[in-house]
């Protein structure tokens, strides 16, 4: 069957061009070749010059990932929220947009608990405030918060060539930023779902672009960036930041970085407090108090998410619905019961290397082994050992995605341009070969979603790696969302889950429930009429998400099985 399906995808499909999978790829490897073989006759020079002006540079990369997942946008639309992650950080963004931390407990909020979010003492998103602030934004000035993932990604790509121009030359600092937007842009799942990864990734890429500034002249203005960076870091990866803080110290407190610490150390610190008074700020207003953030209050509450791996998986303090129930009871099976081990952590450790392909095209893993070389330096010896850090720290986690780590991100693309660099020294021909395999490798599959069909799409899914872009309507989510959009009135939606329901959340509201036109609330049965009676001017209707299809249908009341006939 997988041979099948393989040969099959290069076959020609319905497409404009009538290209199956093959001629993609035959498309984009000559087509770098050319651009390759142009760009050493004459463009060269005019790229280095271009590559010296910084400013042009960044607009050019903050630009060039939006606009390529915009071409996308009538085969592949605006993401629809796809689950609790989704839903929590939407919450976020819009508690943040009315200019709150947190909103008043709901008098029924026993009918909205769902995953992820808080209901007591106060209606909030379990999540920091970084990630929801940039979707925000994006929903305040554009009207839709995942223009706020976009603008993160280009500005993401952007800052990357900024941190790779404190390490390297214009040129090279240019391929780096290139490499961001073929790797972290249109194509990746940062800029396809809600929960982020591309604002962290920018944090990290203030702090580890000031650093080698400072080292060179400690300015105030790299001080305040690198304050700016690490308080970005911490709105959005507040454990990660222990590691992040580590790691610019091991850097600065050397007496090679003596120069200068005292002045700008200060600075820093100003620049970072903003961050750290959010924070607080926004612990206060959820929890009650400063010292207990809203994830933890999840965690004393819901048992989720689950506890480090050296301590006891969290016990709930309060009934869980069957959602948040199968939620926390999946979490503690991954945690385990076992006490840590030394072996345990070590093998745990080894099986996450995998995933790192995220953060890496194929043909960029021979460019590392000529990084190694590098490390007989101080500077890169500081990179990897970041790195190292970083994973090692969040290896106290019973499970992992990519974005526990997105603040290093722009280390490994200065790791990949390093690499790249010695091996053009080595070999000009043998590096220009690794970016055209390299570029081949974006410029195929963005070229298949670009003028494939629903046909290649389905076909080279399965092939397609760590890429992931929205596709269709699996779950039935955004018709049900676009039928609700088109029923007149204000709608009190009931969200009946079958027998055999997981992981996949439903229940999601606005930050203003009263307020939205849309209310979605669990099916209680009998007890339901006293949600209805709390909203008369609403019509009800009954989601059943495990119905094939998806199954939306005016709600009737529940009668009970016998009447009293005296």
């Amino acid at each position: 069957m997988f041979l099948f399906d393989w040969f099959r995808s290069f076959l020609p499909m319905h497409n404009p061009l009538g290209f199956g999978a093959g001629d993609f790829l035959e498309l984009a490897l000559v087509g770098l070749l050319i651009l390759l073989m142009v760009a050493r006759a004459g463009l060269g020079p005019s790229a280095a010059r271009f590559a010296e002006k910084t400013g042009w540079v960044m607009l050019l990369l903050f630009v060039m990932p939006i606009a390529l997942r915009l071409a996308l946008l009538p085969k592949f639309p605006a993401p629809v929220a796809g689950g609790a992650d989704d839903y929590g950080y939407l919450l976020l963004a819009d508690t943040l947009r009315h200019f709150r931390l947190a909103n008043p407990m709901h008098p029924m909020h026993r009918f909205f608990e769902t995953v992820f979010a808080l209901q007591e003492p106060k209606y909030s998103s379990i999540y920091p405030a970084g990630q929801g602030l940039v979707l925000a934004l994006g929903w305040m000035v554009f009207g839709h918060p995942w223009a706020g993932v976009l603008l993160g990604a280009g500005a993401f790509c952007a800052l990357c060539y900024w941190m790779l121009r404190g390490w390297t030359t214009p040129g090279w600092a240019l391929v780096g930023g290139l490499l961001a937007v073929c790797e972290f842009g249109p194509l990746n799942e940062w800029m396809n779902i809600y929960w982020g990864g591309a604002m962290t990734a920018a944090a990290g890429c203030l702090v580890f672009g000031a650093l080698p500034r400072l080292q060179k002249d400690p300015r105030r203005r790299d001080a305040v960036l690198l304050g700016v960076g690490l308080g970005m870091h911490l709105l959005t990866r507040p454990y990660e930041s222990i590691f992040l803080c580590l790691s610019v110290l091991v850097f600065l407190v050397r007496p090679a970085a003596w120069r200068g610490l005292a002045r700008i150390a200060p600075v820093a610190i100003l620049a970072m407090l903003p961050a750290v008074a959010l924070t607080l700020l926004q612990a206060k207003a959820v929890t009650g108090s400063f010292a207990t953030i809203p994830y933890a209050q999840s965690r004393y509450q819901y048992g989720v998410p689950t506890t480090f791996t050296w301590q006891p998986n969290p016990v709930p303090h309060r009934e869980l619905t069957t959602q948040q129930k199968l939620t926390a009871e999946g979490q503690a099976a991954a945690h385990g019961d076992e006490p840590e081990t030394v072996g345990r952590y070590l093998e745990r450790w080894g099986t996450r290397v995998r995933f790192y392909r995220f953060f890496f095209v194929a043909p960029l893993y021979l460019a590392l082994a000529f990084f190694l070389p590098a490390l007989r330096e101080f500077r890169f010896a500081w990179v990897a050992g970041t790195v190292f850090l970083f994973s090692l720290g969040t290896n106290a986690y019973p499970y992992f995605f990519p974005q526990y780590i997105a603040g290093v991100t722009g280390l490994f693309v200065l790791m990949a341009v390093t690499g790249l660099e010695r091996l053009s020294r080595m070999s000009p021909e043998a590096g220009r070969l690794v970016l055209l395999l390299a570029g081949a490798h974006f410029l195929f599959w963005y070229g298949l979603h670009a003028l494939g069909d629903k046909n290649i799409f389905l076909a080279m899914r399965p092939y397609e790696t760590w890429d992931f872009v929205n596709f269709g309507d699996p779950e039935g989510r955004a018709g049900i969302e676009h039928r609700l959009a088109e029923l007149p009135g204000k709608k009190l939606v009931f969200v009946r889950y079958g027998e055999l329901h997981r992981y996949h959340e439903w229940i999601h509201n606005a930050a203003d429930i009263d307020g939205a036109p849309v209310v979605m609330a669990l099916d209680l049965g009998m007890e339901n009429e006293q949600l209805r009676t709390y909203y008369p001017n609403r019509t009800a209707w009954l989601l059943e998400p495990d119905a094939m299809p998806v199954r939306l249908t005016p709600y009737r009341e529940e009668k009970p099985m016998f009447e009293d006939v005296r």
